[in-house]
């Protein structure tokens, strides 16, 4: 395909802005090329794409201050990503940014058993940290879906949960402390090895701040002690309704669990087919797992199963062996790479509180049918954190902003049943609209104004999280 002939002053721009780069990093590390740019150009929400105006791959927190000076010197908006698995359109560029990748920070930094903490590079990946710690008996708990590909950076940005964050918590209750690099350069520690620091927390505010306030180059992980054991069971049940309502009752009596998943039909046989789980033919799906010793699993799976009980499953099935529960999971883990198989989808982000469950996922079924697209629901059910897939024919005209339409009127039903936008996606560009349906002006003028004392020019992750509106006014003073 012929390529568009580019403005002679962007070209001039870019090529002052590639000249500094290059006097601080090698030449492998900036990519400049019109075509290999295009790997930048989207990440996982790939309804949306633009080319940046280059991409940069420092190795150092040092690299990354100088590559920030330069920006800020030149008033370059940057972008920072991690692996590009944002679904969120966390890492869309824009045509005047540059591209800040962290793959090449990769390197474990500290480890350290006894006061149970990991110190790594942020462009490591999520898995590869537990691979780091775990012929000791140790783990690191946040377990996205895409773990196997996620960075450590991307994480934090967005404060990514999973399937165990019921028991375990999300990156942000797992983050111990940060080196970040600022826009113009600075690099500031926050945090450190320990439980909680003195003064402002500033960690809780770089933690889910999605790139906007600095570039996360080094972090402080806590690690943890590999449980004695663990069994997962397998629900199945005649609706989502009802589905809904055993994971309320099990969160009421008490019981905690490691995990609670839910997958309706449509998910359950796009990923039976996609990966031979063993899953029963049912229109809701439960995977509930517990761990401990095998008295604790006995004992906690037994008052779990009588509750199950009550609510009439067509299906209900203990694992018996460690290959029997890496099938389960695998089910799971397959789940969006499934559905990805069969349609393309927009995976929504929105969190509710559990009771509120049977009548979410009613209201989501009756909304389907009014808008004429079908859904698919998995999700971390034990946490109230949906992710209704909605499916759609991208090459339809018309499909993808009916497909929006449809997404916007989910996250606001999830905030009026007392819920929020988004649980660990983030905002990025999916929400940055519907931001007024949860926040007052109030409650927005907060945040402009922290995003001010971070990065007072507005040039990180650009037309990201705000409103468009309230974005260009911002840069534009």
């Amino acid at each position: 395909m012929e390529m568009p002939t580019p403005n002679p002053d962007i070209l001039a721009r870019k090529a002052r802005i590639v000249e500094r780069l290059l006097e601080v990093l090698p030449r492998d590390a900036v990519i400049d090329d019109v075509h290999e740019t295009r790997a930048y150009e989207c990440d996982a929400l790939t309804a949306y794409k633009c080319p940046p105006l280059c991409a940069v791959l420092p190795a150092s927190t040092g690299e990354v201050s100088e590559v920030l000076r330069i920006c800020h010197e030149e008033g370059v908006p940057v972008v920072p990503r991690g692996s590009g698995t944002s679904l969120a359109g966390g890492a869309l560029p824009t045509a005047d940014s540059v591209i800040l990748g962290v793959a090449r920070l990769r390197e474990v930094l500290e480890t350290d058993y006894e006061n149970r903490f990991i110190r790594v590079q942020t462009g490591r990946t999520n898995l590869s940290v537990t691979g780091a710690v775990e012929e000791e008996d140790f783990f690191y708990a946040p377990d996205p879906s895409s773990q196997l590909a996620c960075a450590i950076a991307g994480n934090i940005g967005m404060n990514s949960g999973g399937a165990h964050c019921l028991k375990y918590g999300v990156t942000t209750n797992n983050l111990l402390g940060v080196t970040m690099v600022l826009m113009d350069g600075t690099v500031v520690e926050v945090g450190g090895a320990h439980l909680d620091a003195g003064g402002l927390d500033l960690l809780g505010v770089i933690c889910g701040s999605e790139g906007q306030l600095g570039v996360v180059t080094e972090a402080t992980l806590r690690i943890l002690r590999k449980p004695e054991g663990a069994r997962p069971v397998l629900m199945g049940f005649d609706s989502n309704e009802v589905a809904g309502e055993c994971v309320s009752d099990i969160i009421k009596a008490g019981v905690l669990p490691v995990a609670i998943e839910f997958m309706d039909r449509p998910v359950i046989r796009a990923t039976e087919a996609f990966a031979h789980a063993g899953y029963p033919d049912c229109e809701a799906l439960l995977i509930v797992e517990v761990e401990g010793s095998d008295a604790e699993i006995d004992e906690q799976l037994g008052l779990i199963t009588q509750i199950a009980r009550r609510h009439n499953p067509v299906e209900l099935r203990e694992s018996k062996s460690a290959e029997e529960s890496a099938n389960i999971w695998l089910g799971r883990k397959s789940a969006f790479g499934a559905m990805g198989q069969i349609n393309d989808y927009m995976c929504l982000d929105g969190t509710i509180p559990v009771t509120s469950l049977p009548y979410v996922l009613k209201r989501i079924g009756e909304m389907s049918k009014e808008y004429g697209l079908d859904v698919g629901n998995v999700f971390h059910a034990g946490d109230g954190n949906m992710h209704p897939l909605i499916l759609f024919d991208a090459n339809k005209p018309g499909d993808l902003e009916l497909c929006e339409r449809f997404g916007a009127d989910i996250l606001k039903l999830c905030v009026e049943v007392g819920g929020c936008l988004t649980g660990e996606h983030g905002v990025g560009i999916e929400k940055r609209d519907l931001m007024h349906a949860q926040f007052s002006r109030a409650d927005m003028e907060a945040q402009l104004r922290v995003k001010d004392v971070f990065d007072p020019n507005w040039l990180l992750n650009p037309a990201k999280v705000f409103p468009l509106d309230v974005t260009e006014s911002r840069r534009a003073a």
